[in-house]
């Protein structure tokens, strides 16, 4: 009881001194407000990320896994010019993918791969657009839906045919108005020489609301096999899906496609593999090791406004120490000890870096509320974030405000009774 009246007769005098004090008091409670919202937003968009991330992989099949070259989730930037461990892997291949598909715990192996073409029609240039070869499932597990026209057939790609899909923001730039259905793209690809063939568009797809369909809006999806015959395009970083039964365990899949795997390139009991498996579970605790390292940078950056504010909290408090050096001469004239004003001096300065961070908080919010209304970031303010920003605030007067507070509880009270 004695501790919660001198927290409220602390909390009081507080008061009183930041209304006595308003426009210094209001730029101190600004340099703590502007730290503790930069770290709710950015604990918003972190949490709105990650939640579109996961979102994106529940989508995709939180049981698949995909078969690569190699395992870029422990991939390494090293110096000198000698090559990674796995640059002799072979590179996956399509036969590979139809091996696979024939196992009993396996309902769909799909390839792909990833590069870039140029797109021209008529006069219409477009460079460097971001393009997949893929299987005829590539849909399934993509978020999104067919605007115009349709998906390529398995018998289509088995065909190498010339068609092509495209993006509904790259349909916009390349047609204007007019349906893409149906109409020819000249689709260059840069790494083969400049390898130009005519393919026709047979569907336009428009991605899901998410922050990945705002990073990339221009896209084309192929068959993998006109890509490598018509277009030449390179397949070295080429990956399977592969998709289980729903009635089989991650793991027997796995081990099962490890197997067969091993089989096709006729790899011996005491020979590594040379090729990878990496589970959804794994792609997601990387992208999790990424997220933090980037939340920890910018939380280190968010907190030069804390410090900015810390400093201020030093500056108003040894002011307003100055200032009441009779009222504390005439407080321990009648019996205030030394631990008394000390509680009193360090009650005023976290309360108010907690009226900052309260200020901070509250135009988080505000801005998160917007960005999660007005994106397609779904920003959310975790209850942690909360917790830290204001924990952040209320240490920051503890600690800075410990030095005035300790000036006031060592002044003498009669020098402190002369002082005019």
């Amino acid at each position: 009881m004695k501790l919660l009246h001198g927290l409220q007769e602390g909390i009081s005098i507080g008061l009183v001194s930041l209304k006595t004090n308003k426009l210094r008091s209001s730029l101190t409670i600004l340099g703590v407000s502007i730290g503790v919202g930069v770290i709710v937003i950015i604990a918003a968009l972190v949490t709105g990320i990650r939640s579109s991330i996961i979102e994106a992989f529940e989508a995709a099949g939180p049981n698949n896994f995909i078969v690569m070259r190699f395992d870029f989730t422990s991939v390494q930037i090293g110096g000198g010019n000698q090559r990674p461990a796995w640059w002799n892997n072979p590179r996956i291949q399509p036969e590979e993918a139809e091996r696979l598909t024939k196992l009993s715990n396996i309902d769909e192996a799909l390839y792909n791969f990833d590069f870039v073409t140029n797109m021209a029609v008529d006069a219409q240039l477009i460079s460097n657009v971001p393009t997949t070869g893929a299987a005829s499932g590539w849909n399934r597990y993509n978020q999104g839906e067919f605007t115009s026209g349709r998906n390529f057939t398995p018998e289509e790609v088995r065909q190498s045919k010339p068609l092509v899909i495209i993006s509904a923001i790259l349909g916009e730039e390349l047609f204007g108005a007019r349906d893409p259905v149906g109409r020819k793209i000249k689709l260059t690809t840069p790494a083969s020489r400049g390898v130009t063939e005519a393919f026709t568009v047979v569907g336009v797809y428009k991605g899901a609301d998410n922050v990945f369909a705002e990073a990339v809006t221009r896209f084309a999806v192929l068959p993998y096999s006109s890509a490598m015959k018509r277009l030449k395009a390179p397949n070295s970083q080429a990956s399977i899906l592969v998709v289980p039964h729903d009635s089989i365990f991650q793991a027997d899949a796995m081990d099962q496609v490890i197997g067969e795997m091993r089989l096709i390139r006729r790899l011996r009991p005491n020979q590594n593999d040379d090729f990878n498996v990496i589970s959804s579970a794994e792609l997601l605790e990387t992208l999790d090791k990424f997220i933090g390292v980037f939340f920890l940078v910018m939380l280190a950056l968010s907190s030069v406004g804390l410090l900015v504010g810390g400093i201020g909290v030093i500056g108003i408090m040894m002011i307003s120490v100055t200032e009441r050096t009779r009222e504390i001469g005439i407080r321990k004239a009648l019996g205030a000890r030394r631990k008394e004003i000390l509680w009193q001096f360090l009650v005023e300065s976290a309360l108010l870096t907690f009226l900052g961070g309260s200020t901070g908080m509250i135009g988080g919010g505000i801005l998160a509320k917007l960005i999660a209304a007005y994106s397609p970031i779904p920003a959310s303010i975790p209850f942690w974030a909360i917790a830290t920003a204001l924990s952040s605030a209320i240490l920051t007067g503890v600690v800075f405000g410990l030095v005035p507070a300790l000036r006031a509880s060592r002044m003498d009270p009669v020098t402190a009774l002369r002082f005019e």
